[in-house]
């Protein structure tokens, strides 16, 4: 078999299965598993699957740029952040994390809304600046452009003297056993302070981030209290965090 031929079967039982064993597929193939290894490395580099210990998960569709992830089924987001903007109550704190669902968020806040949005995205802040009621508080830090977000340990030192009820967090990859993802090492750290100093999290989840990873690990799965998804979302994909006990709003 050439090792095209074994790269796309590979890619097949991914997205057939949801993962892949490197030992399961060097019996199936009949090859060793450092073969497999480095077919799994090979297609690790070209963006198909994200590796973890001992073999690989579907890699998220969500780590193009900002310009490319605006054309993601923006009407999919638009009602994921209409959804998720109907969770803050007057007088909360409510931490809101950057991407193009956030932005979606916080435009559908009421103008009359008298609540508090604390946010490390410049595109959020500007996204609020005709709510006159809301106090907006701005994260600073180094700008990282791919997400339009303030990264640092200047960000993560500002916010830990906030405390929310809220925290609205963008990811690339909500996986049960992988859990909560990004594609960049910075950002995760951000978003971690973030769960740590909001009462709850609610994830903001459209389709092709359910059941992928990416590099950069957040936290566990179990962190999000909620998961606010796409309301025509195949119930195989939101099935195994419901039965973590997660609540998943169909939006």
């Amino acid at each position: 078999m050439l090792t095209s031929q074994r790269k796309q079967l590979i890619l097949e039982a991914l997205k057939r299965d949801g993962q892949v064993v490197a030992k399961t597929l060097s019996v199936e193939f009949d090859v060793s598993e450092d073969t497999i290894r480095r077919d799994l490395r090979e297609l690790a580099a070209e963006g198909q699957l994200q590796r973890v210990h001992g073999g690989a998960l579907p890699a998220s569709a969500a780590v193009v740029d900002l310009a490319g992830r605006e054309q993601i089924e923006s009407a999919s987001k638009a009602a994921i952040g209409r959804a998720a903007a109907g969770m803050i109550a007057r007088g909360q704190i409510a931490f809101v994390d950057g991407g193009t669902t956030a932005v979606q968020m916080v435009r559908h806040l009421p103008l009359d809304l008298r609540a508090t949005i604390v946010t490390h995205s410049p595109s959020v802040a500007v996204a609020l600046a005709n709510h006159a009621e809301l106090e907006v508080v701005m994260i600073g830090g180094r700008l990282f452009r791919h997400s339009m977000v303030n990264v640092g340990a200047a960000a993560i030192e500002a916010l830990s003297h906030i405390r929310a009820d809220l925290y609205f967090m963008g990811v690339t990859g909500v996986h049960p056993q992988a859990g909560l993802s990004t594609g960049d090492r910075e950002e995760a750290y951000v978003k971690r302070a973030l769960v740590e100093h909001a009462a709850e999290t609610v994830v903001l989840a459209s389709a092709e981030k359910l059941n992928a990873a990416s590099p950069y690990k957040i936290a566990d799965v179990t962190a999000a209290g909620t998961i606010v998804v796409e309301r025509n979302t195949a119930e195989a994909l939101t099935a195994p965090f419901d039965a973590l006990g997660i609540t998943i709003v169909r939006a």
